[in-house]
């Protein structure tokens, strides 16, 4: 069997899975509650299948991914690249209001004493004494990136961090974190029908050696393979009243699934699992971060991690790509 697929992060000594494990739907918010039980047993049988990166982040759930990702990693600690983040805060009413949360305002910020609180609150969460990864969730117009930075050097110095990342940037943000040499990551959404980032923030990236980590890579399950017209969504499902699963979408990506079919039954994989390899053989993409909420979904998304895509592979896939969902509903 090929060997799970891993690669360097950015220009630290970290090695990581190119198939990441996102917790996002772990965490409940936004996706209809979240069962622990099951959310700890596809954790553990992510880490079982070769995935070793995790991420997560304070905001999903207020905490409640951490917690149950740090009961899920205990006694594996050493298995497991976690990467986790920070930047919105409800501690604190600094930097710009973003969101409410059950009512509470969460705000974007980083500025110094706010880091140093949140990776102590992190940490502690996770059950852990370092984080390999810590990643600014969505960036403040309020503090300058490089008194941001600073804080992130001073904790990498302090061993609480081993590498430093950014999400959800732009690109005179990414141009600003990679003045100062220390960036060692991006997150940023990329996926089959989301791909402005091809002409904007892989090439910087790839000219500093910053990893990019992809998240959505299955389009919050649109492109899982799975998701048929007649699907229903309901509570606090994010994707109820999104125009990107309207019915007319799902039937356009219906049909690019029946197009790639021939590609599937050739590696004897899931249609998910090869949009998955799709984008780990990008150009620019160093990892894809695949949430599963539990086992089956881990197993599935794991093994994606093992597929090598030919070239006649990746003509059709493209080619069934611009004909099917170029003109999808954002």
């Amino acid at each position: 069997m090929t060997e799970m697929l891993t690669r360097p992060l950015g220009g630290s000594s970290i090695d990581a899975s190119a198939v990441g494990l996102g917790t996002w739907a772990i965490g409940g918010w936004m996706w209809g509650g979240t069962d622990e039980s099951e959310s700890i047993a596809a954790i553990q049988a992510s880490i079982d299948e070769g995935i070793s990166l995790i991420d997560t982040a304070p905001a999903y759930g207020q905490g409640r991914a951490e917690e149950i990702l740090g009961a899920a990693i205990r006694g594996r600690r050493d298995e497991v690249v976690l990467a986790t983040k920070c930047g919105l805060v409800w501690h604190t009413t600094k930097g710009n209001r973003f969101f409410d949360f059950d009512g509470e305002p969460v705000h974007r910020y980083l500025g110094r004493e706010s880091i140093v609180h949140e990776v102590e609150e992190s940490l502690r969460r996770l059950g852990t004494d370092h984080i390999d990864l810590y990643i600014t969730h969505w960036q403040d117009p309020t503090t300058p990136i490089e008194e941001t930075v600073a804080a992130l050097v001073q904790l990498r110095e302090q061993g609480k961090i081993r590498a430093i990342g950014a999400s959800n940037v732009s690109e005179q943000e990414l141009r600003s974190y990679v003045a100062t040499g220390e960036l060692d990551a991006i997150q940023e959404e990329y996926s089959m029908i989301a791909r402005d980032i091809e002409t904007t923030l892989l090439p910087i990236a790839r000219d500093a050696g910053v990893s990019t980590l992809s998240y959505s890579s299955l389009a919050l399950g649109l492109l899982s393979g799975s998701m048929g017209p007649d699907r229903v969504f309901s509570g606090d499902d994010q994707r109820k009243g999104n125009p990107r699963f309207s019915l007319g979408n799902r039937e356009k990506v219906a049909r690019l699934m029946e197009a790639i079919d021939p590609v599937a039954d050739a590696h004897a994989a899931t249609k998910a699992q090869i949009v998955i390899a799709w984008t780990l053989q990008q150009p620019g993409i160093t990892y894809s971060l695949c949430g599963a909420r539990n086992p089956k979904q881990a197993r599935e998304n794991a093994a994606a991690g093992r597929l090598r895509l030919s070239d006649d592979d990746l003509t059709l896939i493209d080619a069934a790509v611009a004909l099917h969902v170029n003109d999808l509903d954002a």
